[in-house]
């Protein structure tokens, strides 16, 4: 994976990781959290599709491997509400 692919890859997780965020309605901080946020989505989004049997929808194939946008999306959400529930419990 060259340069290209690596910031290809890390601009499509921060937007996934944006859209997860967006849709529980937390946000844990700016865009590079968010491409944190992305990726350990994707690896978690992946997860749990593995573990049902379920398709990788619109995965994305950059520098031969492949990005499962909506399970990015979805690992992502899951990964939002686990911090705030995380933030709110240090918060009290």
């Amino acid at each position: 994976m060259n340069l290209i692919e690596l910031l290809v890859l890390l601009i499509i997780a921060a937007l996934c990781g944006g859209i997860g965020q967006a849709l529980v309605g937390y946000s844990v901080g700016g865009c590079l959290v968010s491409a944190v946020v992305g990726i350990i989505g994707a690896y978690l989004g992946a997860w749990i599709a593995r573990e049902f049997n379920l398709p990788f929808l619109f995965a994305v194939n950059i520098g031969g491997q492949q990005f499962p946008l909506f399970w990015s999306i979805i690992g992502s959400a899951i990964l939002a509400v686990i911090l705030g529930w995380i933030n709110r419990s240090f918060r009290r």
